[in-house]
């Protein structure tokens, strides 16, 4: 296969190839040229996701969507929720997410988000695993660093520079020799992670902070002798994104564009403008002035438009009615104040 598209997910038997998630097609195909590459299905997936988490919920109501397959959930006032540490409401809900679904599912956990993230990844598939505050030592401290959430490849080679490659050696440091090396936030998010801390609160609702649309395009494209099948594509692009901000009630001031050419230089540009927006034409139109500012001599791979500054769209409308009730009933008002002071 030579296409340009990414892997989405794995199965475990491809796994041992060395396939994983976000790797190239080509990269795959070459560490396993038998593998059977399937569509991806993001309406199916999308009705799975809500399946799933709408069980979860009945049974654990305090959950925190991450993501199309991900969540957290607090126990704490679950009734049953501590028998056996966890593992009898665990079970509980794999059975119920099967037995409507046909789903597996892997469960972790622990006292905290941190501890439960990674131990949903010691019993794959369909596992339980349980990790309690004085499992460190024995479960935590071997692993790699990069099984923290939030360690990635640029901090894990830096650590590695400082001899730091398992959990166990991140928590030997001094937290003051940790926030030289990183950085006093840093630092000490690093010394309290390897020690099983972390304070943050299951959050059943957040706003978003964006909403955007991108593609990887088959071939590399040139912005003048592929202008017309660029053009088409930015009109898409800015078609979706306003598609997701009105099915999800959202609108939007701060609207930017994301290159990559085709050396992998990734260069964005964005603008906010005076007024909340989810209009197609609109997005189009504005992303279309942070286009003109990019550099567009080199072939391009992707494309994708973004929307911030989220507001909901009803609260955008409010906001909106008053400031023209303010500027209506302030208008004669102000004119006639200064006739009689001047």
């Amino acid at each position: 296969y030579t296409g340009r598209g990414v892997i989405t997910t794995a199965t475990y038997a491809a796994r041992q190839f060395g396939i994983g998630s976000a790797m190239g097609l080509m990269k795959a195909a070459k560490l396993c040229p038998q593998a059977i590459l399937l569509p991806v299905d993001f309406d199916q997936y999308r009705h799975y996701s809500r399946r799933f988490k709408g069980l979860i919920t009945e049974i654990a109501p305090l959950m925190e969507d991450r993501g199309v397959d991900e969540v957290y959930i607090d126990f704490t006032d679950v009734p049953g929720g501590q028998r056996e540490g966890g593992r009898v409401l665990a079970r509980l809900i794999q059975k119920a997410i099967f037995d409507d679904t046909g789903l597996t599912c892997s469960v972790g956990v622990a006292p905290n988000k941190l501890l439960a993230k990674m131990a949903s990844e010691f019993n794959k598939p369909n596992g339980i695993s349980i990790v309690h505050e004085d499992d460190l030592e024995g479960k935590i401290w071997p692993l790699a660093c990069r099984k923290i959430n939030g360690i990635g490849p640029k901090l894990d080679a830096k650590l590695q520079s400082h001899g730091i490659e398992t959990i166990g050696q991140l928590a030997a440091r001094e937290q003051q020799w940790l926030m030289d090396s990183f950085g006093e936030r840093t630092g000490a998010w690093l010394y309290a992670a390897s020690h099983g801390q972390d304070q943050r609160p299951v959050v059943t609702e957040s706003e978003p902070v964006s909403m955007s649309r991108e593609t990887t395009f088959d071939r590399d494209l040139h912005a003048v002798r592929d202008r017309a099948e660029l053009g088409a594509i930015f009109t898409k692009l800015c078609e979706q994104v306003a598609g997701d901000l009105q099915r999800k009630g959202y609108v939007g001031k701060t609207i930017g564009i994301k290159l990559r050419f085709d050396d992998f230089q990734i260069v964005t540009r964005d603008q906010t403008i005076d007024h909340y927006t989810a209009d197609a034409k609109e997005l189009r139109q504005f992303a279309g002035l942070c286009l003109k500012r990019a550099p567009l001599q080199k072939r391009l791979r992707l494309l994708g438009v973004r929307v911030g500054a989220l507001l909901k769209a009803q609260e955008a409308q409010a906001d909106a009615a008053n400031a023209e009730r303010v500027s209506a009933a302030a208008g004669p008002d102000a004119d006639e104040l200064t006739g009689q002071l001047f």
